[in-house]
């Protein structure tokens, strides 16, 4: 099982660990739709041109579930922020009660900020703030990628994590997209991350007809959990290099100081000469 617990607690509702097994890099293939002509004969406004489809990466070894973690090649000063919105299947009532699994002065702060990020979401997550998640899914500066439908372990142990069947792992992943469908959300890409980052050839193999590219990363921010933003700040501009993929959460409760930490972390990285992107722009590099 290549699960590796980077930070020491159990983290239910908060994935924040890393697989420990290397993964695959094959070359991230972007596909793109032909610009239709115009016809000579009826000349018009210019058609507009179709977007790129997102970048994936071609299936691992056995047709196995590719994993990305970072951009491994080249020099250039990119980095991509990606937020965890966690919320398991069974924390409706902790929400009825009052409790937040949302950020949205988080996600104005990105937008204040003028930041491009990825939001890996689950599912439930999705449900429970429909209007945030269409959103941040029509928000050209983000896009919303697979954290699941109900945050539970694709392989064990996970931090105390409820684990999904074997049988049912693809059909949870399935059920995260149509509820990003059902909110509204446009800008989703086919990309997934394990909760808690727990995997093993088993979940890669039951998620292959699916069809995503599971997306880990290279800098922990230390922020799930955490009540010192500076030490998260210092933790992420310590770790980043060129292509690093950084994973933060965007969950009041679990992450209260998200917020506070990317206010000091967003200005520092610029100044050193990093620019932000999606994990879409990432991979296509």
């Amino acid at each position: 099982m290549a699960a590796l617990g980077l930070l020491g607690a159990a983290l239910v509702g908060c994935g924040t660990g890393a697989a420990d097994s290397p993964a695959p890099k094959p070359k991230a293939a972007v596909t793109e739709s032909p610009t239709p002509r115009a016809s000579a004969a009826a000349p018009g406004p210019k058609p507009a041109r179709v977007p790129a489809a997102p970048p994936t990466m071609a299936p691992g070894p056995g047709g196995l579930t590719p994993v990305y973690s970072r951009r491994a090649k080249g020099t250039e000063k990119v980095v991509a922020l990606t937020f965890d919105a966690d919320m398991t299947a069974d924390q409706g009532p902790r929400a009825a009660r009052g409790e937040h699994f949302d950020n949205p002065e988080l996600i104005a702060t990105l937008r204040r900020l003028k930041v491009d990020a990825t939001v890996f979401m689950t599912g439930r997550w999705a449900e429970e703030y429909p209007d945030q998640a269409k959103s941040i899914g029509g928000d050209p500066r983000f896009e919303i990628a697979n954290h699941s439908y109900s945050h539970y372990a694709f392989a064990t142990p996970c931090y105390g994590l409820p684990t999904v069947p074997g049988p049912d792992m693809a059909s949870d992943v399935q059920r995260a997209f149509d509820s990003f469908r059902d909110a509204g959300a446009l800008n989703v890409v086919p990309y997934f991350r394990f909760p808690g980052g727990c995997y093993d050839d088993a979940a890669l193999r039951a998620l292959a007809p699916v069809g995503v590219t599971a997306v880990q990363w290279d800098v922990v921010s230390g922020d799930a959990f955490a009540k010192d933003a500076d030490a998260v700040a210092e933790q992420v501009v310590d770790g980043v290099k060129p292509g690093s993929l950084v994973v933060m959460h965007c969950t009041r409760s679990a992450a209260p100081v998200t917020e506070q930490a990317i206010r000091r972390i967003v200005p520092e990285l610029r100044a050193r000469g990093y620019r932000f992107v999606k994990v879409s722009e990432l991979m296509s590099r």
